[in-house]
């Protein structure tokens, strides 16, 4: 607030929304959730106050990028200050890989605020240079290698810092069935999302899609109109500018960012999201209510979707308008990982009926999918880990194992059973017990033949081999509810009432 009590956050002032409160409606029905609070379709002039009790910053930011969906924020960078760089050094994992430049977590934080404070005056000075990103390569479970970028922490820092304060504007947009990479939301939260829609929506297909080297892809002309929808803050879009065409440093050679973003750096996601919003999320909801003659449902995380049609004509009609809609982008949907198919409550008798055989499955966020029934017939989505997944883990416990060898015991089982931990945290969802017992019961085998291998004269046996297991893996139980729990309370709260 500033002395005669008004805003001081400055927007382009614009005609007001015609269509905000349909666009709220929307975005809060596809999880099947109440309204938002608050007047989404008012509107909020340059000057007017942002209402008692609402601090300065990005509440703010907040309020008016929710108020006006058509405000254009002409001044952002004054919230990447010292506080918010010094929070963002620390979210930093410290084992993170280091940059091109060599500096680790530890050593960049051995002047921290003398670093910190040069680099915000830099800038806010305009003498701040993003540094190349370097390149590795990690396997993926299909045998190929992802390329990613990996970014100077000081680079690291300054994007998480501003990240966060697009984030309170982008949080506003953002649909409700747009899940990677956002705050509060979760890979199992969109896994959630897709089983409810699918078992309380009349879906009959599923189109499994991915898009085709997506973060290599995207247009950088197109990706700074998008941004210019809502950041008119010249300094913040220089800022991305020099992110996205810093170039990338190979075997030491430097070669130019023509398009794309590196994956790995901490601004990557959250440009991936603004340019699939209105490449793609928009699109959606769009053709949803124009062209669909059914139910249409669809989760998205990142670079990867699935939607579910009640009728085949639906599905087709959308997909062929979708490869359309991404060509005009620069983008294609990938031929060997994009299916339609046939699944849902009703696809088993009608797949029986044309004699067929079982519903088709797919896979979404490290799960297979498959048609199921409860004890009591009830149709349900059932989940278990892809088996490529499991393998390659496996495959890597046991290169690891080899390594660790002559470790004492009680060092390999705390390590082993952090591994088996992690796994459970994610994989050890209802109906999926079969599959993370299975995955224990290897890494004990994988363990019993790395310590008997330790010497000729190892007296070790199953008997000792299990109570040693015991001892270090924990059991594996599952740790998830069932997703429509966990769905009703994230989105519907705890209230009977509301």
């Amino acid at each position: 607030m500033n002395e005669h009590g008004k805003s001081d956050i400055p927007v382009v002032p614009v005609k007001p929304p015609n269509k905000a409160m349909a666009a709220a409606i929307d975005a809060e029905v596809v999880e099947e959730r109440g309204m938002a609070k608050g007047n989404t379709d008012s509107t909020t002039r340059p000057g007017h106050s942002a209402g008692p009790g609402v601090s300065n910053g990005l509440d703010r930011v907040r309020e008016v990028a929710q108020k006006d969906k058509d405000a254009r924020f002409t001044a952002l960078l004054h919230h990447v200050d010292f506080d918010r760089l010094w929070k963002a050094y620390w979210a930093i994992r410290p084992e993170a890989a280091p940059g091109v430049d060599g500096v680790t977590w530890a050593d960049y934080g051995q002047g921290l605020e003398g670093n910190l404070r040069s680099l915000l005056e830099r800038v806010h000075s305009g003498a701040y240079r993003a540094s190349p990103s370097r390149r590795v390569y990690i396997p993926k479970a299909d045998g190929r290698q992802r390329p990613l970028g990996i970014a100077t922490v000081e680079d690291k820092v300054l994007q998480r810092a501003v990240v966060e304060v697009l984030n309170a504007i982008y949080e506003e947009d953002f649909l409700g069935f747009s899940y990677g990479f956002r705050p509060g939301r979760s890979p199992h939260h969109a896994l959630d999302a897709l089983s409810v829609g699918i078992e309380r929506k009349k879906v009959n297909w599923v189109l499994d899609a991915d898009l085709c080297d997506f973060f290599t892809s995207l247009d950088h002309s197109w990706l700074e109109k998008f941004l210019g929808h809502r950041i008119a803050d010249k300094r913040v879009l220089r800022l991305i500018r020099k992110w996205v065409n810093a170039g990338v440093i190979e075997d030491g050679a430097w070669t130019a960012s023509d398009g794309g973003a590196p994956q790995g750096a901490s601004a990557s996601p959250l440009l991936a999201n603004v340019y699939l919003h209105y490449v793609l999320d928009r699109w959606v909801r769009q053709w949803r209510r124009k062209y669909a003659h059914g139910d249409v449902i669809i989760v998205r995380f990142a670079d990867d979707f699935v939607a579910g049609f009640e009728h085949q004509a639906d599905a087709q009609q959308f997909l062929s308008d979708l490869r359309e809609r991404l060509a005009k982008f620069s983008l294609d949907l990938h031929p060997d990982k994009t299916r339609l198919i046939e699944f849902g409550r009703n696809a088993a008798r009608a797949r029986v009926a044309r004699g067929v055989g079982k519903p088709e499955t797919f896979d979404f966020l490290g799960f297979t999918h498959f048609c199921g029934k409860t004890k009591n017939g009830r149709f349900w989505v059932r989940r278990k880990t892809i088996s490529k997944r499991m393998r390659a883990k496996l495959a890597e416990v046991k290169d690891q194992l080899r390594r660790r060898m002559h470790l004492p015991i009680p060092e390999q089982g705390r390590w082993l059973a952090s591994v088996v931990r992690g796994h459970l945290a994610y994989y050890a969802v209802p109906g999926n017990t079969d599959a993370v017992a299975a995955f224990r019961t290897q890494v004990t085998r994988l363990w019993f033949k790395a310590l008997r291998r330790r010497s000729q004269r190892n007296r070790l046996n199953w008997e000792r081999m299990n109570r040693i297991a015991i001892r270090w893996l924990p059991p594996a139980r599952v740790q998830h509810p069932f997703p429509n729990v966990r769905f009703d309370a994230r989105i519907r709260g705890r209230s009977p009432v509301r």
